[in-house]
């Protein structure tokens, strides 16, 4: 796990959106993505069943499937590297839009 994390190239945005995994032919499941760059993401998963290793399809709110390998998992926050890199103008759309912290924000400073 600490390797992989001392090889990261990008900087990792912090955001708060919704989103849906599936490993498998499995259920998809609901989490909780925590911050996204644009070659990988994290997320917490309630029922941290992922492992290493493990390929997976993720939606990041209404973006993908995207495929994506597990590289670690602790305590229900998974790390996970994206088959192909985000294309850019996508990677600022979910930053931008998607980010529901973005929009908790707005609404506080209509409410000034």
């Amino acid at each position: 796990m600490a390797q992989d994390r001392d090889e990261r190239h990008e900087h990792r945005h912090l955001i708060e959106v919704e989103g849906r995994y599936r490993y498998g032919t499995g259920v998809a499941r609901d989490v909780r993505i925590l911050d996204i760059s644009e070659s990988g993401c994290r997320f917490y998963d309630r029922f941290g069943t992922l492992e290493a290793g493990s390929e997976i399809t993720i939606r990041i709110g209404p973006i993908g499937p995207i495929v994506a390998t597990v590289r670690w998992c602790v305590n229900h926050v998974v790390g996970v590297q994206f088959a192909s890199q985000l294309y850019g103008p996508v990677f600022e759309h979910i930053r931008a839009t998607l980010d529901e912290r973005n929009r908790t924000q707005a609404r506080t400073l209509k409410d000034l």
